[in-house]
């Protein structure tokens, strides 16, 4: 847990002059797993439930009955700023003893972009949404939030990838691709297309997606070994040893589009999808990055500088455009912005940005418990 004590030299005051914040105390459990979070909010453990993530959307339907009785209020905020994604290891480069850090064969197809989108074609969003967000999810097709005002809709030019397994098969015959007797996926050279997909253990929701998505890539041949890993693990694998096919993970998001750079630019810590050498890991060589990767760093760079947003607008189109068309990344389904928390929790303005459901922290109140 981490305990946030209140700074009594704090500037600001409220209206009547009253010293900020008016909590004196917070307490922050980490509990990894979300079913133990569930049991703990309802047990009256916590006090609030879904603040940094929001809740599962089977959780929300349940809490919802539960309000009355258990002295709380659900709140829907709208659609959660940030993405959910599945990505695959590019990377060329090779370790200090001369490897490679992703096998040789599997790179061929990750780094194909008419593998990628098939990849895209054959996962079942909509199914996500309807078996596994309970209909409350956002189908995600851009790497800025839905709630931005740089965000491309499709109607205006953003390339999407709907469900549809012929298109998936005849983008990966296209490509050179075949399929045995069994109706197995092989390459050009007779290599059973088979890659190991990993997200963060104890999630629920990801756990269940990446079953579905399982299932899905099996439709056009496909074998993905799904492996949940502890968070920690899953973390020093795609930002440090580079040692993975595929993984699906979140990355907070928000109003401007410059937020999430770390993911997005060459030079980011967070940009695993080819992870270039970070200050203090082991040497890597032969590391370079794609054109499509340049063509983002130079957008990214030019939105920043840009003070007319008519012209901002334009170019953070521009870079959406470039990563639907390149697919570095698979976008899946976008959580909706669903809290729990007690009614002697006051002064919560909950919304789905900024990403963090207690971001007037202080400005909020706590009554005693009875």
């Amino acid at each position: 847990r981490l305990v946030f004590r209140r700074n009594p030299y704090y500037w600001r005051k409220d209206a009547q002059g009253k010293p900020l914040p008016y909590i004196d105390r917070i307490v922050w459990q980490f509990i990894e797993n979300t079913d133990t979070q569930l049991i703990r909010f309802r047990s009256g453990e916590l006090d609030v439930m879904g603040d940094a993530r929001p809740l599962r959307p089977e959780y929300y339907s349940l809490l919802k009955q539960e309000e009355k009785r258990g002295n709380f209020q659900m709140y829907n905020g709208g659609p959660w700023s940030g993405v959910l994604y599945m990505t695959f290891n590019l990377n060329k480069a090779k370790d200090k003893d001369g490897k490679p850090v992703v096998d040789p064969v599997k790179l061929r197809w990750f780094s194909n972009l008419s593998f990628r989108q098939a990849v895209a074609h054959a996962i079942n969003r909509e199914k996500i949404n309807t078996n596994i967000f309970r209909g409350l999810g956002i189908v995600q097709n851009s790497p800025i939030s839905v709630q931005s005002p740089y965000f491309l809709k499709p109607e205006d030019g953003l390339k999407v990838y709907d469900y549809s397994i012929q298109k998936a098969k005849d983008l990966l015959l296209g490509a050179g691709f075949k399929y045995n007797a069994q109706k197995q996926l092989l390459d050009a050279d007779g290599n059973l297309v088979r890659f190991t997909l990993l997200t963060n253990a104890g999630n629920k929701v990801r756990e269940a997606i990446g079953a579905q998505v399982k299932e899905d890539l099996s439709k056009i041949g496909i074998q993905v070994d799904f492996t949940p890993l502890n968070f920690n693990v899953l973390v020093e694998k795609t930002s440090s040893t580079r040692d993975w096919d595929a993984h699906m993970i979140g990355f907070t998001g928000g109003v401007d589009p410059h937020g999430s750079a770390n993911l997005w630019m060459i030079s980011g810590a967070s940009h695993s999808f080819n992870l270039k050498q970070q200050p203090g890991q082991p040497p890597i060589s032969g590391w370079e990055p794609y054109d499509f990767e340049r063509d983002i760093d130079r957008l990214m760079i030019a939105g920043a500088r840009e003070l007319d947003e008519t012209k901002r607008k334009q170019i953070y189109a521009d870079y959406q455009r470039v990563v639907q068309d390149n697919l570095p990344v698979i976008f899946l389904v976008n959580d909706r912005a669903l809290m729990a928390a007690r009614n002697t929790l006051g002064g919560l303005k909950y919304t789905g940005l900024p990403s963090w459901g207690l971001w007037n922290i202080e400005e909020l109140t706590m009554q005693e418990k009875r």
